[in-house]
């Protein structure tokens, strides 16, 4: 499963308040294909759906459906911000190369 960082919570949390905290309403994580180097990392809030794997990290859902799972499996996701930036950021073990933005990867 996904890790999330306490950061990251934060952040979800604090989006999540913004979009009105819609009962049901929790943090999909997922891959798709794409990006240069293969595989895209996706974001967004939804509702769960049959076949996810869920977990709940301090009052958050998080939704990852099976095929994401395997992929992302180990994987951390923090919030960064700095100098150099603020936004979501993967931190995947399993990624052999990534590309020069860090939102795509291959395996």
């Amino acid at each position: 499963m996904v890790t999330v960082t306490p950061n990251a919570v934060a952040e979800v949390k604090r989006l999540l308040e913004k979009q009105g905290n819609k009962p049901g309403l929790g943090l999909r994580v997922g891959v798709q294909g794409g990006g240069c180097s293969g595989l895209s990392y996706k974001l967004g809030f939804d509702q769960e759906r049959a076949g996810d794997r869920i977990q709940e990290i301090d009052g958050v859902n998080v939704f990852v459906d099976p095929k994401s799972d395997l992929y992302l499996e180990a994987t951390t996701l923090d919030f960064v911000d700095g100098l150099e930036g603020r936004g979501f950021k993967f931190l995947n073990p399993q990624a052999k190369k990534t590309c020069g933005c860090g939102e795509s990867f291959s395996v």
